[in-house]
Parts: C-alpha cells; structure tokens; sequence
C-alpha cells in the first residue's frame, strides 16, 4: 500500500491519509486481518506528524474498519467487506449516473436527499 499526501491540499492531511487508507480497503488491497505498518514508520514516509498519522487511524477505528491493539498493531477489521460492497454501489451508482447525463451537482443533491 502507497500512501502519499498533498502538503499543499485544502483536506486536512489525516482526512487525506485517513481517505486513502479507507480506498485500500474497499479496493481489497487491504484485506480483513492486514497489519498496517507501525505509526511511526508510515508518519516518517509521509513527512507527516505522527500525530497527525494517529488522528487518521483514530477515525478508522471509530468507523470500525481498523483494530488498534496496544503493542501489537493495527489490524484491519471484519466491517472491511461491508465497505468494498459500498464501494462497489458507488461504482455501479456513478456509471449509471454518467450514461443518463446526470452531473456531478444532481447526483450528490439525490445522495444528500436519500441520507
């Protein structure tokens, strides 16, 4: 897994990082029981602090994609399936959207109507 962030970007850098984490695992390259590498290693790759690589991991464990276990690591959980499926949806929802013309704007105001 590449992870990258733009310095220069508007996103907070732990939304960035948390993103691209959350992309690995509906994309599958991040499997149920994958050990992500330690806070400190993935921080220094990024040039970020790891504070900063900590906030990320914090809200993927609330979200309950990742298990953080003291001294052993961080895991990907068993909710990583139900997100691939989502991913998928989104897929299937943005293709459809294309071929019937609909912009980017109407189809985030049908999502935000449905949510």
């Amino acid at each position: 897994m590449l992870l990258s962030v733009d310095h220069s970007s508007h996103q907070a850098l732990h939304d960035q990082i948390a993103g691209q984490i959350r992309s690995a695992i509906a994309a599958g390259d991040l499997g149920e029981g994958a050990r992500l590498a330690p806070a400190r290693e993935l921080a220094n790759g990024l040039d970020v602090n790891v504070h900063t690589l900590l906030r990320a991991i914090r809200t993927l464990r609330d979200e309950g994609l990742l298990d953080v276990r003291r001294g052993r690591g961080t895991f990907v959980t068993g909710a990583a399936p139900r997100l691939g499926r989502l991913a998928q949806a989104v897929e299937q929802l943005v293709a459809e959207a294309r071929n019937s013309g609909m912009s980017r704007q109407q189809v985030l105001e049908l999502v935000e109507a449905k949510l």
